[in-house]
């Protein structure tokens, strides 16, 4: 079942339960004041300036963890793939056994899978793990029973043993080698290249040490120093999903009902309806707009009603402030929704399938 049919089926339910809101029938002002019942799947929560500053306390509070911020990177550590180049000063017949007519990487060390390599008077040495100056001091010592006060040096020239993974919206989805200058999230993303059409951008996922990190590089886009700061250490995974799961749908009194794509956080109420062709002049007027959110993950008893009252003139200030989220239902409707709790516990398992269905999607093509 894909996204479309989801939506399909959001729409069938609304014609099913055509009656609530056809023309002529109307919710009394007292049936609307009335509380939800205690069976009820709803919370309803108007849409005020003290509820948007909690929505935006919430997202500040939703930064990044500091493990991520807090990550320095260790000295590089050799490893299998990785190919050195050993210099011994005034001994040209170990630094270049190739010729010094041959390129560098000819004379090159290939550290084998089992993290060892072979150097003359030294023999076999097991290099995985240490660090370019713990090798230089390790060949130091060794060539110092053959070589009178041997001058080493030791150079990394081709970087095989540690990546990240980039998967996604990238234009170039290479794996990006780790090498002894550390690498910011910034700097990967730059070199990978992000498909601006098609990202969402909000959604980056850093897989690390078995832990998903969730990243808004909207958010972050904001403060352009932040990025700067992640740094990414070997084996790191980066997944920057496709804004084509990332919808909401716009339903009821308006010019064009439709599901709106987009990529960022910052989509509001105010831009959804507008993308939608406004409010229906003649049967919204002086109607309710409401945002239906549905359970977000297991440990939530309830979804969530935003009601934004459209006949006071302050309402699209606040809804100009109020961020949508992928996979609510925005409805425009010609009456009341407190008394809609039978039709609203039908509609919000839908807009889980929609959400359950986009991951399921995931799942399948991944």
């Amino acid at each position: 079942m894909n996204v479309r049919n989801a939506v399909a089926l959001v729409a069938a339910t609304l014609l099913l339960h055509g009656c609530v809101w056809a023309p002529g029938q109307h919710m009394s002002t007292n049936s609307m004041m009335r509380t939800a019942d205690e069976n009820s799947r709803v919370d309803i929560v108007t849409i005020t300036p003290k509820q948007i500053a909690m929505d935006k306390a919430a997202l500040a509070a939703s930064a990044l963890p500091p493990e991520l911020l807090g990550y320095v990177p260790e000295p590089y550590r050799i490893g299998a793939g990785d190919t050195l180049y050993i210099t011994v000063w005034d001994h040209p017949e170990l630094t270049s056994p190739a010729g010094p007519q041959q390129q560098t990487l000819a004379n090159g060390r290939l550290v084998r899978s089992d993290g060892t390599l072979f150097y003359p008077y030294v023999g076999e040495l097991k290099v995985s793990g240490l660090t370019i100056e713990d090798l230089r001091k390790a060949i130091t010592s060794k060539l110092a029973r053959y070589v009178e006060q041997p001058q080493v040096d030791v150079n990394i020239i081709g970087y095989g043993s540690q990546r990240i993974t980039l998967q996604g919206a990238f234009i170039k989805t290479d794996p990006q080698s780790i090498t002894a200058i550390p690498i910011t999230l910034a700097q990967a993303l730059g070199a990978a290249a992000i498909n601006t059409e098609q990202a969402d951008l909000s959604s980056l996922v850093l897989t690390r040490d078995g832990h998903e990190y969730r990243i808004d590089l909207d958010a972050l886009g904001q403060n352009k120093s932040v990025t700067q700061d992640i740094y990414l250490k070997p084996g790191d995974r980066l997944y920057l999903p496709y804004n084509d799961r990332h919808e909401i749908y716009v339903i009821g009194e308006v010019n064009r009902p439709m599901p709106l794509t987009f990529k960022t956080t910052d989509l509001t109420l105010t831009q959804a309806l507008g993308r939608a062709g406004g409010l229906n002049p003649t049967t919204s007027k002086g109607k309710a707009v409401y945002v239906i959110r549905g359970i977000e993950n297991l440990d939530q008893a309830k979804g969530t009603v935003y009601q934004l009252d459209a006949r006071s003139p302050d309402a699209f200030i606040l809804a100009d402030q109020f961020r949508v989220k992928p996979g609510d239902v925005v409805f425009v409707g010609p009456a009341g929704v407190t008394r809609w709790n039978r039709f609203l516990t039908q509609l919000l398992p839908l807009t889980g399938i929609i959400s359950n269905a986009a991951n399921a999607s995931y799942n399948l093509d991944h």
